[in-house]
């Protein structure tokens, strides 16, 4: 049996804020008793002890949305599972929760087979699936049954992007059925990706090809459009509902008053819309094409309803939708043509540190960074408590997390396999000092000891975030 004791630290969940030492047996949290008290006097023979006074002790992050290997536009994202779990485990995330995707005439199966294939063996960090639902038949519907009892049990649907991941309402509604008898949860996109074709073709006759245009073309009411309109379905369906990377103040509206209903309607940001916005989008020199991830940046005055719901539980869960390409040879493809440029930006090492710095900024309390970032994220994907809290009987996901350290964000530090960073030059206050997952360091004292293949791949239940 190993052991390993945490002193001195202050212990942040979702709920409460101790100062407390962690004791861990075998890799999972066995007690937690006050600094300082008889109880934590009598945690002795640890085979390894960490001094995290004047740290914070928190748990690891989940990360719920990321994009390893994707296939997209032509190429295909730069991180590999063995690469992004590294620089997710330098962030702070301990889980990432990545999406297979069914490709239009294949089965469900070989898309979750395939992603497999991708992670096993390679991961530093754990790692779980969600399931991309690109062609809706009477087989996919039966494999999402089969796919929530073995532990797949979100399934992520497009009203963007046709010809590639799009599903009209019809098929949407089919598989919110589905999911409403199985206890799945859908996750969508919400845009109106057959109007943003029109306004695409559009700019693009009238010589706007500038990356600029990218956030002009995919409006933020027709991103409000497909929210309201996806949340209907799901409650003619009878269906739960997430609603990913949410961008605009009018979506935000729309959730807000399906959640005054009652609705099992719920919604995540992220990073990018918090602290970016069209203004990175519109740098000269094509710089812009950096910033160019569906749903867009908006402009800077929506960041404050973002923030507002965050604060108002109107929103969430924040994930990264970890997407990267790098800027030379990728983002290029799209030079004269804004529509080529592929969707997405790095952000997985990134999110605990901003999040953070929302803490220091007064936008969020302690609790409500735990809760957004590692608790909520682990409830709504059938991961709790085996991760996002620090408690007995949870995985030992710990981060000792330096509240006081100053750093640049820069691709020149970061570990992501990407050539640029969308928050190059950024002060924040905050940085993850030491990682253990599952007990076993991954970082230490800033220095990486973890190996791939240490992550392994974790089946989850259903939702337990339903009202």
């Amino acid at each position: 049996m190993s052991r390993t004791l945490i002193r001195g630290g202050l212990v942040i969940t979702a709920s409460d804020e101790i100062h407390a030492d962690v004791l861990i047996e075998d890799g999972r949290i066995t007690a937690l008793a006050a600094s300082g008290t008889p109880a934590a006097e009598a945690f002795t023979s640890a085979d390894r002890t960490i001094d995290a006074t004047g740290k914070y002790v928190v748990p690891g992050g989940v990360d719920a949305h990321t994009h390893m290997e994707l296939p997209f536009g032509g190429t295909f994202a730069s991180d590999t599972f063995e690469t992004g779990t590294r620089a997710a485990a330098w962030g702070g995330t301990t889980t990432i929760v990545d999406f297979a995707v069914q490709s239009v005439g294949r089965s469900l199966r070989e898309g979750l087979d395939a992603w497999h294939a991708k992670a096993e063996g390679n991961c530093a960090v754990d790692y779980a699936f969600h399931m991309i639902v690109s062609d809706v038949n009477a087989g996919t519907l039966k494999e999402m049954d089969l796919l929530v009892e073995e532990g797949v049990t979100s399934f992520k649907q497009f009203m963007a992007y046709p010809g590639v991941f799009y599903s009209d309402d019809g098929q949407i509604l089919r598989a919110m059925q589905r999911s409403a008898g199985n206890g799945g949860l859908i996750m969508m996109h919400a845009e109106n990706g057959i109007a943003i074709d029109v306004l695409v073709e559009q700019a693009l006759a009238r010589g706007e090809t500038d990356p600029r245009h990218h956030g002009e073309v995919r409006k933020a009411l027709l991103e409000a459009e497909a929210t309201h309109r996806a949340i209907r379905l799901a409650q003619v369906a009878g269906a739960p509902l997430y609603v990913v990377h949410v961008s605009a103040t009018e979506a935000v509206a729309e959730l807000s008053r399906a959640r005054d209903e009652g609705l099992n309607v719920f919604g995540e940001t992220c990073p990018q819309y918090l602290f970016l916005s069209t203004d990175n989008l519109a740098e000269p020199d094509f710089e812009g094409a950096k910033y160019v991830c569906s749903t867009p940046l908006r402009p800077r005055e929506h960041q404050a309803a973002l923030w507002r719901g965050l604060r108002t539980n109107d929103l969430q869960v924040v994930s990264t939708d970890h997407c990267p390409f790098c800027f030379t040879g990728q983002k290029e493809l799209g030079r004269g043509d804004f529509s080529r440029i592929p969707n997405g930006l790095p952000g997985v090492e990134n999110r605990m540190d901003l999040l953070h710095q929302a803490v220091v900024d007064g936008h969020i309390s302690r609790r409500r960074w735990i809760e957004i970032a590692c608790a909520t994220p682990a409830r709504m994907f059938g991961l709790y408590p085996k991760k996002g809290t620090i408690a007995p009987g949870a995985d030992a996901d710990v981060v000792i997390y330096d509240p006081g350290a100053e750093q640049v964000i820069s691709a020149g530090t970061h570990h992501m396999n990407v050539d640029y960073s969308a928050y190059e030059g950024m002060r924040v206050t905050g940085r993850v000092e030491t990682v253990l997952s599952r007990g076993v360091p991954v970082l230490t004292g800033r220095e990486y000891t973890g190996r791939a293949g240490h992550g392994v791949y974790t089946p989850r239940a259903t939702c337990q975030y339903l009202t």
